[in-house]
């Protein structure tokens, strides 16, 4: 099974920069999209060979949100998953399979000055918790747009992101505590190298100069681990500002 995880910093701008040929180029059997920006009713008519289509928009318009395009028809179809502000926008949708769970996720940013930071705290203790819930039936698959770089080689200047969002002590402790947890980072199964990002701001050319940070994630149970068949990053993707990540599994 091939699925792939993608912000796409708004579904509607990408669908004018070749979304469509992306997805019937790489054709997974999932795909999971985090910061779509939009209702399903504002968007034109995508991915007719995809059956079945899940969206969770935020409340506020142009906000957040999350959807998911399956070739699979899941179980169960959960929204939000009870994560206090997180069901207001838009940033779970849960499917159930025959043998695993997937949870498709964009995590809060904790902000500039870090206004968010203890709501972020309040978010990856909670979401913890959902997915050791989860757990207790089947393994779990997690995918999207964790905002936060987990090591320093997980971004490009990390002396100078200690104070910022998405490289605070309280955000890596709180990714530490998923894999103390038993959940398997699965691009570092492949590549203990550096230099490997998933995102670059728009500004001073940071992508072309690969000033980047690594964010987005598929992550599993440890009964996974050993399906898992490959877990990269799909870095020559435009569109967003975030490059598509993609898991190869046998399961």
């Amino acid at each position: 099974m091939k699925i792939i995880s993608w912000n796409v910093n708004g579904i509607r701008a990408v669908m004018k920069k070749g979304f469509s040929d992306f997805a019937h180029k790489t054709n997974p059997d999932i795909l999971c999209l985090q910061e779509t920006k939009a209702h399903p009713d504002q968007v034109d008519k995508m991915l007719d060979n995809y059956e079945h289509h899940y969206w969770n928009s935020a409340d506020k318009k142009g906000y957040s949100g999350t959807a998911v395009f399956s070739k699979v028809k899941p179980l169960k179809v959960t929204y939000g998953g009870g994560l206090e502000e997180g069901d207001t926008e838009g940033r779970v949708i849960i499917l159930e399979f025959d043998k695993f769970h997937l949870v498709n996720v964009y995590t809060p940013n904790s902000q500039r000055g870090l206004t968010r930071l203890s709501y972020r705290q309040k978010w990856d203790d909670a979401f913890l918790k959902l997915l050791k819930k989860l757990e207790k039936s089947k393994p779990v698959i997690l995918c999207g747009d964790l905002n936060v770089a987990h090591k320093e080689i997980d971004l490009a200047r990390p002396k100078n992101n200690v104070k910022n969002a998405g490289f605070t002590f309280e955000e890596r402790s709180g990714f530490d505590n998923y894999i103390s947890a038993g959940f398997v980072d699965t691009f570092r199964m492949f590549t203990d190298a550096g230099e490997h990002y998933s995102f670059w701001s728009y500004m001073f050319n940071a992508r072309k100069k690969n000033i980047g940070w690594r964010i987005d994630y598929f992550m599993v149970s440890k009964k996974l681990k050993n399906k898992v068949k490959n877990s990269r990053i799909l870095k020559m993707v435009m569109g967003s500002d975030h490059a598509p990540v993609e898991l190869k599994i046998d399961i």
